[in-house]
């Protein structure tokens, strides 16, 4: 538990003074204020009473691709650097030989870029604020929202973990994060394809379905399972990656 605690220091650390990290966060920033800036003049242009469910919160919260595509740029960047730059460095090995476990490696800088993840998101509850000023806010929805949020960061970024860990360099690790990402979004889409027989099984692997649910104030616990169940197989994989490696070494 210690070595978790001590690579997730260095690593938070790391991330909070890397120029790739604030020019993500820059950037996702603007982004996200241009798309919530967009929605609410939409908003602003509609007749007067609707209701807290449809708002321009509840419309960035994953009613729109502006949603989901960004994430399929902003996750590699993120976790590119975790595992393949100390490869790059040739400091994976000198940390292989310290006394901490693989899980520990891949533990650590998993549960940092969580934190960045979170650090990220943190600004958009100003459009929350901005919300409540001029109409209504279910604060339930943006609970679950953010709860949704959450728990696509959970698997996005054990999936980015892993890719990181196979990788050679940074570039192969965000070419192949972005591809995993953007193929599970692809495969979602399904639910908009398929017949009834196949409707649920793809609206069950689909983010906009994750976050159709949430945004609207619903828990739907099947979500937060797949979400876990990923993330688990991920970073499973991620330090069986590295296992093989020291054993290699």
């Amino acid at each position: 538990m210690r070595a978790i605690w001590t690579i997730f220091k260095r690593e938070v650390h790391s991330f909070f003074v890397s120029p790739m990290a604030y020019v993500s966060l820059t950037g996702w920033l603007l982004f996200s204020g241009l798309t919530f800036w967009m929605l609410a003049g939409y908003y602003a242009g509609q007749p007067f009473g609707n209701s807290a469910q449809d708002s321009p919160l509840t419309a960035f919260f994953g009613q729109t691709t502006l949603f989901y595509l960004p994430m399929l740029v902003f996750v590699p960047l993120v976790t590119m650097r975790l595992i393949a730059e100390e490869r790059n460095r040739g400091t994976l090995e000198v940390l292989m030989t310290a006394p901490v476990t693989e899980a520990s490696v891949v533990l650590g800088k998993y549960l940092a870029a969580n934190v960045f993840w979170l650090a990220m998101w943190a600004p958009t509850l100003l459009y929350v604020w901005l919300t409540s000023r001029y109409g209504d806010v279910d604060l339930g929805a943006v609970g679950t929202s953010y709860l949704g949020v959450f728990g696509i960061g959970v698997y996005y970024l054990a999936i980015g973990v892993l890719m990181s860990a196979i990788s050679p360099n940074q570039l192969v690790s965000a070419i192949l994060t972005f591809l995993a990402l953007a193929g599970l979004f692809v495969v979602g889409l399904g639910q908009y394809v398929f017949g009834d027989e196949y409707r649920e099984l793809f609206a069950y692997l689909s983010i906009w379905g994750h976050m159709e649910a949430f945004s609207r104030g619903v828990v739907d616990t099947r979500y937060l399972v797949f979400d876990a169940s990923l993330a688990a197989v991920a970073l499973s994989l991620a330090v069986g990656s590295l296992s093989a490696r020291r054993l290699e070494g």
